[in-house]
């Protein structure tokens, strides 16, 4: 159980890791990232009931609508949820790329549970293969969607509902491509390695922006505390 429960855990807390040490700015409170990774810990129970209801009552008989757009659509649509409702206002996010760690956190969160209960449910053969596709593309929707949310928080007033909208359609979009693979396309591997290197080189590319945008955010408070300073 020990040596299962470690293989579920361990990519998630490497990914998180990897983009918490990717930060630029002063340490970011550990205690909140912890929060975050539990919250979205906690929605996989919620969602993994809203799914089975679906599935029970058989109200989506098309199977591009119930393993595609409803999982799809649920999961992203939580945890953007929880972002916006439990992080966004915040007082400790204060710079654009706290949004990418919060996106990243619950995202992992999510999909640890989930791992976690894959494994126990059909064993440690795929504990490789689950790393290296859910467990990372989770962690990837999550920085798309946290990037947006950072740039949502750290823009003018009227760019922030499209912002928000972006932050969650883009992972939204990437995550019904992804199951779409799973679910029809009968070359899995041959499209799924293409996508998922365009899924890290595409993720990549955001932590890059939030950087910069983290840097003229900084960079803009310091100004403003010149201008604001007496002396």
């Amino acid at each position: 159980m020990f040596v299962l429960l470690s293989c579920a855990i361990a990519p998630a807390l490497a990914l998180l890791s990897y983009f918490y040490l990717r930060r630029e700015i002063a340490e970011e409170p550990s205690r909140l990232l912890l929060h975050t990774f539990i919250y979205g810990a906690i929605l996989t129970f919620p969602i993994m009931f809203i799914q089975h209801v679906l599935n029970e009552e058989h109200l989506f008989t098309s199977l591009f609508f119930r393993n595609v757009l409803v999982t799809s659509t649920l999961e992203e649509f939580f945890k953007w949820l929880i972002i916006i409702v439990a992080l966004y206002k915040h007082v400790e996010f204060d710079d654009p790329y706290d949004g990418i760690l919060y996106g990243a956190s619950v995202s992992l969160g999510f999909a640890t549970v989930e791992n976690i209960l894959y494994l126990l449910n059909y064993g440690m053969g795929e504990a490789f293969l689950r790393a290296l596709l859910p467990v990372s593309s989770h962690a990837l929707f999550g920085v798309v969607m946290g990037y947006y949310i950072g740039r949502a928080k750290f823009t003018s007033f009227k760019k922030i509902r499209l912002e928000l909208f972006f932050a969650l359609i883009a992972p939204l979009f990437l995550h019904i491509i992804y199951n779409s693979i799973l679910t029809f396309t009968g070359l899995e591997i041959l499209l799924m390695v293409p996508f998922m290197l365009f899924l890290w080189v595409f993720g990549l590319s955001k932590v890059k922006q939030a950087h910069i945008l983290s840097r003229r955010s900084r960079f803009e408070k310091h100004e403003y505390f010149i201008r604001e300073d007496p002396n």
